[in-house]
């Protein structure tokens, strides 16, 4: 039998997003408008290629990398609600949440969430959007049945375009002055 994350390895090395097949897969997307500076995130659950969940908001004077890393959060955060038992693999377009998530975490968080310089000593810069990375490692490290795999965005796969178009309507909920 494959293990999801065996799965979620292949599928990053072969573009075949699994989403069609058994399990839980939660694609997730995060948006901005430079002009406005509202942003939006969203979140997909299918099991077994159904949709059966979905979730979205916005955020005003935010960033694009922000609401990846929310939209991340949000999903994370509904698996470990509604589905903690099983194993689950949240899909997201953004490299830096990607990378993130699976690399830059446990440093982030053994540096006190301080970035680190090459001689490997902390900086006394904390993280951009530390609070939602701190929720988010929580979220992550109490269920390890989560994994996080890197899909490519724009490229048709529906879980991601139905992540990009509730993200949008998240972003476009926000209300101007």
């Amino acid at each position: 039998m494959t293990d999801i994350s065996d799965e979620a390895a292949a599928a990053e090395t072969t573009s075949a997003i699994p989403h069609a097949r058994g399990g839980l897969h939660v694609f997730v997307d995060g948006c901005f408008e430079p002009g406005s500076r509202h942003g939006g995130w969203a979140f997909v659950a299918y099991r077994d290629g159904v949709e059966i969940a979905s979730g979205f908001g916005g955020a005003k004077d935010t960033a694009n990398n922000t609401m990846e890393v929310t939209a991340v959060l949000e999903a994370a955060i509904w698996i470990n609600r509604t589905a903690a038992d099983a194993a689950a693999v949240i899909w997201s377009d953004s490299v830096y949440a990607v990378e993130g998530c699976n690399g830059w975490r446990p440093i982030w968080r053994n540096n006190g969430w301080k970035k680190s310089n090459p001689n490997g000593k902390a900086r006394n810069r904390v993280i951009s959007d530390a609070k939602i990375w701190k929720a988010l490692d929580v979220q992550l490290t109490q269920n390890p049945m989560i994994g996080i795999a890197w899909c490519k965005g724009h490229s048709g796969t529906d879980g991601n375009e139905r992540a990009d178009a509730l993200a949008d309507q998240g972003r476009r909920s926000i209300r101007s002055p």
